[in-house]
């Protein structure tokens, strides 16, 4: 009996812990892929060649796309909660002299919630690898947040809105 006891707790504080642990990892990053994105609003794009100091990290052409509410914030300078900025960045490829898109990158998320992001501008942050939702950003705070922090004045947002 004693030792039907012990197996039966074994097993249930396992299966305990596996839970928790499943549940600490799903809050890592509470930024979705954002379905859609490619009908938002096109905010701009941008091709970044060799020699750029981007290059390495964002080099090939990107377009910024922006849900309504972030689309706000672009006009007024203040970006309200749920604003969501997509940054799709794709390779360049040359191709009979013009630049064309090649495979996607990574898909970089802004994703506005003042109280879930206190630590980064009120901003979550999240990218997710070529065509796939695999994520990819490990320390949000240091790989997206500390560059930016120095758009403070601009709300943390570094594209502008194209008339």
């Amino acid at each position: 009996m004693v030792k039907k006891s012990v197996i039966f707790f074994g097993i249930i504080s396992i299966a305990l812990a596996l839970f928790v642990l499943s549940l600490s990892g799903q809050g890592k990053s509470q930024v979705p892929y954002p379905e859609g994105y490619r009908n938002w609003v096109h905010v701009k794009s941008m091709l970044i060649l060799p020699g750029h100091p981007l290059y390495e990290a964002f080099g090939g052409i990107h377009h910024i796309y922006a849900n309504d509410k972030a689309l706000r914030g672009y006009r007024t300078g203040k970006f309200p909660d749920g604003s969501v900025i997509i940054f799709d960045l794709l390779e360049a490829k040359e191709e009979n002299n013009t630049y064309v898109e090649g495979p996607r990158k990574v898909v970089g998320v802004m994703y506005k919630d003042s109280k879930k992001f206190k630590d980064t501008g009120g901003w979550g942050f999240e990218a997710f690898k070529g065509d796939t939702k695999e994520r990819v950003v490990k320390d949000a705070e240091q790989e997206c947040f500390s560059c930016h922090a120095s758009q403070e004045k601009e709300d943390f947002v570094f594209s502008k809105f194209r008339k």
